[in-house]
């Protein structure tokens, strides 16, 4: 069951938040909703945006001012939370890139994070269901996309789950984790020094395998150039080979002047949009 915890009227729509049980993640989980004025009498597709390092599930809902383009689209906007809260996990809130609010969207096999830190488990399959059983969305057009560590969670659900997932797209991702020190800080953490089992996380390295084949020619990247962490933590160009590569076709744009903000995400927000319309709205 659903627990609503708030509810505001927006542009013609709801914008609400609620909190439900987790198996995956074995605690309550908060995610925030926008219904666009079409779900009152259908159900309509739904556009999953996962969030960066020390965001919430409110942080997108407030900050990327997506909610006029989802009404004018007919699109639902589900964000959930970045990691368990509450967990009493020993270290979850000694770093801000690490534990609380940076769950990195896989599934810990290592102790003690084994026990809550599921985020890859929970979107796919608790939250997923908990949507589609309790709220007016069409299963069959669902979409994903995120910012930063939730750019890297969305380009891997995506490319791991395309039965699930129709569409995809990502500002400023983490594009090969695996190299950078959010990355291996995170999967050294939550999955232990095995690289080999890093890959089933890592953007690039699904690319590399084929796993993002169905989604060639409809994976949308936009990048700010005064980003300040482009250069040692993001890596869109190790992205970009390994796709010249496998012959998959992506778009990335860059942006000279923009930065890894919202201020970045608001300007290009009704471009994602658009991107996932033209694929949602398909019967």
């Amino acid at each position: 069951m659903l627990e609503l915890i708030e509810e505001h009227p927006c542009h013609g729509g709801v914008q609400r938040t609620y909190r439900h049980e987790s198996h995956a993640i074995g605690l309550p989980m908060r995610f925030s909703i926008f219904l666009p004025p079409q779900a009152a009498s259908i159900r309509v597709p739904a556009l999953f945006y996962l969030a960066g390092l020390t965001c919430s599930e409110e942080t997108f809902p407030i900050k990327a001012g997506a909610q006029r383009y989802a009404a004018e689209h007919g699109i639902a906007l589900v964000s959930p939370d970045t990691s368990p809260r509450g967990t009493d996990t020993p270290g979850e809130k000694e770093a801000w890139d690490f534990g609380v609010g940076a769950g990195f969207y896989v599934d810990a096999t290592r102790q003690p994070w084994v026990s809550h830190y599921r985020m890859y488990s929970y979107i796919t399959k608790d939250l997923h269901q908990s949507v589609l059983d309790h709220l007016p969305i069409d299963e069959r057009r669902l979409g994903i996309f995120g910012h930063s560590m939730g750019g890297h969670g969305a380009l891997v659900l995506a490319f791991r789950n395309p039965d699930i997932y129709r569409s995809v797209s990502a500002f400023a991702p983490i594009a090969a984790p695996s190299l950078c020190p959010w990355g291996v800080k995170a999967f050294s953490g939550y999955l232990g020094e095995d690289r080999g089992q890093w890959k089933q996380y890592d953007a690039t390295e699904l690319v590399k395998t084929g796993a993002a084949a169905p989604f060639d020619g409809r994976i949308l990247i936009d990048q700010g150039m005064n980003d300040k962490f482009l250069a040692e933590q993001l890596y869109p160009d190790v992205l970009e080979a390994s796709a010249r590569e496998a012959g998959l076709t992506l778009t990335v744009r860059r942006h000279e002047g923009y930065d890894h903000g919202y201020f970045f995400i608001s300007s290009f927000i009704a471009d994602h949009l658009a991107h996932h319309a033209r694929h949602l709205l398909l019967k």
